[in-house]
Formats: C-alpha cells, structure tokens, sequence
C-alpha cells in the first residue's frame, strides 16, 4: 500500500472529506492496548478511547481472534434467516444485564432511536396513552446520537441548526433536578431518557440518588426508564454499568460502544418480555443488526471485560487518576470531576480554552480531546497501568501543573 506523511493525509482529508469534525493534528495509523502511533513512528497514550469504544483496549487479541474466526466462516445473513451466532450473543447480553430480551442494532444511535420507538409504542399498547400524543422526558445538555429526531430535543445549536423541522414530542428538563422532572410528568409521559453521566457535557456527575429517584418516579407514574448507558457502560464509571452505583433496574437499557470492543459497530437494548414483547415481525429492524460478526465480536468483547475483571481496574485506576489530577493543585483548574476512567478536567476561564492544552499535550504524547471548550476529557483504555498513568502525569503537570 501507498504510504504518505500525516501531513499529506490531512491534506488529503480536508480536500476530499467534509469538514464536520475538527480533529486534534495527529494521523494514527497503528494502534495496540493503550498506544497508538503515527505515520512517522511517533507514540502516543490514547486517553479518549474513541469515545469510550476502546475500553478493551485497541486490538484485543481475543476479540481481533473472535473476528477473524468468525469472518472465516459466515459475516451476514440479514435477520431473514436465523443464524447460529446471535441466539448465542442474545444469551450472553440478557444474562449480562439481567434483563428477558434483547434487540440488536450497530450504532449508539440506532439503539437510542430503537429504545425511544420502544417506549413510545408500549406507551400505546400498554400504558393505553391517546394516539400520537406520547412524551419522553430528556435532559439539557444531553448528548444521545446525531439523527434527525434524536438531535430534535438537543440544546446544542451546532447539532441543531438547519436541521429542521423537529421531532415532537419532547419535553426537556434541567439534569440532576428531579423536581423537575416530577413537575413534566403528564398522563402521556411514556418514558424518561437520561445518561447516568453526561459524557459529551464534560463529564457531569449528577448528586447521588438522582438514578434512583428517577427510577421511583417513573415507578409512580407507570413511566418507563432508559439509561443511555452507550458511553458509561461496560466498565468505563468502574461498575459494569453506570446505574448499578444507585442500585437500580432502568427498564431499558442502552448499548452501543464498547460493545464492539473497539473492533466493530454494535449495539443494542435491553428489556423484560412485557416491554420488548411489543414488537411483531416486521415492526423493526437492521440489515445489520445481529449479524454473525457482530455478534461473534460482542461476545467476545463482554468475555474480556468479565474475565479480566475491567470493571474494578477502572474504579481502582479511576481513583489514582484523579487523587493525581487533584494532588497537582493547578491555578489552571477549576475542578477534576468523573467516576472510574470516565474523567473531566473543569479549566478555569482565566486559564484560556482547552484546545491549547489537547494541543500541547498531544506535542508531549497524550491524545485527549476538548468539551464544551474548557474541559478537557481524559478516558484511557481500561487495560491502562498504573506506570502508564504516572508517566501521563508527568506530562500532564508539565501542561497544567
């Protein structure tokens, strides 16, 4: 294959690609574990993850293993036909989430879209709400995917402007204030959508109990609970999902991510009968989802995260993070806020924009990227070592210490 210079493929990048992301000027080409390298050989930690995709770390032998195996064999049937990989992956994600069924899609958006169809139609099956009047309570600040009903009932105007019209059927109410939520709650409320933490936000961590009241005021008004667990699941807050802190059962579930293990796009809902027992054949559906390698890829991605324990590594190496973040004592921040390897960087307005830093720190070997302008988000692979994070720190303080 022909090689060319980073330089030459952001070129190339911005000539023929359209300019809806702005990335950090640095071309990877190599990744393995936490590290990943450019086109001249230069190493760097990885510290996003690709969103929280990449908590196995890149490259995971057992799940390149899984796909390649499995692409050997057979890659798609459709769901035309049955095939011999998902009943087995189907399986293995109830019993992970404790939930009867399961409704396999690729992306994080799809499963957003899936679970809003879900409560929308149980709404009318189920709770008896009037045709077409269905609300779902959301949050400000939310961040659920990109598509046109899902960016409907977002507050940011660069996912919102020129997209119009917009979904209806909305109601959206500040995070981490449960009043007010109770206060939207109408005979047509079918379902609340939240994030147990607000990823895209910057990382916001809301009180605790704020899961578990949600949960006993959707309980109340026979109101069905999602958790977008599609960038806090699987390890990334040190639980194997983030709602398990508050010790609740949301009634849907949300995947997507991780699921994957950095390797393929899948995700996923998961319910008891009595809510996904409201889809018949042809009601929805994937092309792709539950296809033969995606499933073959997800199994074993849950495989690695239960085997080698990467929920507890997350909460043990979370913890060390952040007690060095805040031991730095840095004029230059404002508060290091985060659960497990999920963790946010509040830099204070005197200290300038945060692009400068994910600049500098890239220059010294750390990839992370900026949020909402003034933090910065760090969220390494789960498999990252202690010797790594201390050598990040050094970096880190040589930036903002």
């Amino acid at each position: 294959m022909e090689k060319y210079s980073s330089q030459e493929l952001m070129e190339m990048e911005h000539h023929y690609g359209a300019h809806n992301y702005h990335p950090l000027e640095v071309v990877i080409c190599r990744a393995e574990g936490i590290w990943v390298e450019d086109p001249e050989g230069k190493r760097y930690i990885d510290m996003l993850s690709a969103y929280s995709a990449v908590n196995q770390g890149h490259r995971h032998p057992r799940i390149v293993k899984a796909l390649k195996d499995q692409a050997d064999v057979l890659t798609l049937t459709s769901r035309a036909f049955f095939n011999d990989r998902w009943p087995l992956f189907a399986k293995k994600l109830a019993g992970l989430t404790g939930k009867d069924m399961i409704l396999p899609m690729n992306t994080g958006a799809e499963a957003v879209e899936t679970a809003i169809k879900t409560m929308r139609k149980w709404g009318y099956l189920v709770k008896k709400v009037e045709a077409d009047k269905a609300e779902i309570i959301v949050m400000a600040e939310n961040f659920h995917g990109r598509t046109t009903t899902i960016i409907s009932f977002s507050v940011d105007p660069d996912a919102r402007n020129y997209y119009g019209p917009f979904t209806p059927g909305f109601k959206i109410v500040p995070y981490n204030d449960l009043k007010a939520v109770e206060a939207a709650i109408t005979p047509n409320t079918v379902g609340i959508l939240v994030e147990p933490i607000q990823g895209e936000a910057g990382v916001v961590v809301p009180d605790d109990g704020y899961m578990k009241g949600l949960a006993a005021i959707a309980k109340k008004n026979n109101v069905l609970l999602a958790a977008d667990e599609i960038q806090t699941g699987f390890g990334r807050t040190g639980k194997m999902f983030c709602f398990q802190y508050e010790g609740i059962e949301p009634d849907i579930i949300i995947m997507g991510k991780a699921l994957g293990g950095g390797i393929f796009p899948v995700s996923a809902i998961a319910a008891n009968e009595p809510i996904l027992g409201v889809f018949k054949p042809g009601t929805h559906g994937s092309t792709f989802g539950g296809n033969p390698l995606g499933c073959a890829v997800g199994m074993a991605a849950i495989d690695v995260l239960v085997d080698e324990d990467l929920p507890k590594r997350s909460a043990e190496m979370g913890a060390y993070f952040m007690e060095q973040l805040r031991a730095m004592k840095s004029d230059k921040i404002e508060k290091v806020r985060g659960k497990g390897l999920l963790i946010g960087v509040v830099l204070k307005q005197s200290a300038g924009k945060a692009r400068k830093y994910t600049t500098a720190l890239k220059e010294k070997g750390l990839l992370c990227k900026e949020t909402h302008e003034w933090i910065i988000r760090f969220a390494p692979p789960l498999v990252i070592e202690k010797e790594e994070i201390d050598f990040a720190m050094e970096r880190i303080r040589e930036v903002l210490g």
